[in-house]
């Protein structure tokens, strides 16, 4: 099939993009290639994805609502992954406009394209951030998220609500995935992986918010791509239990479905540092400060829903990926 994939140059973007060609589907990805961070990373990434047979290019901003259209019209795609947005809880403190831009006008437009080009299925990144000031573990998409830390949560959170009416209000099959603190090779810069590993080799200290306090559950890239490959072959479907007296919010009298998509199993963040430590060959300098305006404490995924409905459950140890990202990291940056 014809998949159109937004952020293709992004870190999971170009995982899935990857993946599809993989399997013989015809990718056309769409990215801005803006400069959030390293726009070499991105154009690397874009690299191993050129020259492919099935793939295209597109270099267009989402929040542009002609381009956006234009791109549905010429590509006429059977399916949508959404992956592009702006990313980043602690920048959306800095630039809150680029998160409306992105992740509200940019999903619109979209949504636009999906409604107007008979689209099968749209599959749209969304994220754990959403859970915000939730505590009760682990995280369930059937929990109400009403109260989000970081302008960034609340445009995750508002896109999940637009998909939901554009759903109910064209039957167009529609499915969500929250991400929980995704890792791997080709990550981002601006996420504690590459930040540690980059400063632990260089004899850095590195910054320990919450004086070590934190617990995530983090998960593997390959994890994450297999979940949003089989989420975009199951196409969502109206939820004929769904009870408008006691809404669930993860389904839907809709084609909407939500789902998390997370390791399962939450680590201590000194542990994860120690994992790091010991794939680099190095212990940190450690420099402990309080927590920062915006984070949560603790993620931790319920996934039972993705397990029963799509089969599968992400399982890679943090050992495991750690010890594949240094190495990628050593190999990619020559050090």
């Amino acid at each position: 099939m014809k998949v159109l994939l937004t952020g293709v140059a992004g870190f999971i973007g170009f995982h899935v993009a990857r993946a599809l060609l993989d399997r013989g589907d015809e990718v056309a990805g769409v990215d801005n290639l803006n400069d959030y961070y390293d726009v070499r990373l991105k154009e690397a990434r874009l690299g191993q994805l050129e020259g492919r047979n099935g793939f295209r290019f597109v270099r267009a901003d989402l929040a542009d609502r002609k381009a956006t259209a234009e791109i549905f019209l010429e590509e006429r795609p059977n399916r949508v992954v959404h992956m592009a947005a702006q990313a980043g809880v602690r920048y959306s403190l800095e630039n809150p406009h680029a998160y409306a831009d992105s992740n509200i006008v940019g999903l619109l437009n979209v949504l636009e394209g999906c409604r107007y080009g008979e689209v099968e299925h749209l599959v749209f990144a969304s994220s754990s951030s959403v859970y915000g000031a939730n505590t009760r573990m682990p995280f369930s998409v059937h929990q109400n998220v009403d109260h989000p830390l970081s302008l960034y949560a609340a445009t995750k959170k508002a896109g999940e609500l637009m998909a939901h009416t554009y759903a109910h209000l064209y039957q167009f099959p529609v499915t969500g995935l929250r991400f929980f603190t995704v890792y791997g090779p080709w990550g981002r810069p601006d996420m504690s992986p590459f930040i540690f590993t980059k400063k632990i080799i260089a004899g850095e200290p590195i910054d320990v918010f919450n004086h070590g306090k934190h617990k995530r559950d983090f998960t593997y890239i390959d994890d994450i791509t297999e979940g949003v490959v089989r989420t975009l072959d199951r196409v969502a479907a109206p939820d004929p239990a769904w009870d408008a007296a006691a809404p669930d919010p993860a389904t839907s009298s809709a084609p909407y479905r939500l789902y998390n998509i997370g390791n399962n199993q939450p680590v201590p963040l000194m542990t994860y540092i120690e994992t790091i430590e010991r794939a680099v060959g190095k212990e940190a300098v450690k420099n402990f400060l309080p927590m920062q305006p915006g984070d949560v404490p603790e993620t931790y995924a319920d996934v039972d829903d993705l397990a029963r409905d799509v089969g599968f459950r992400p399982s890679t140890p943090l050992e495991e990926g750690i010890t594949r990202f240094v190495a990628w990291y050593r190999d990619f940056y020559g050090v």
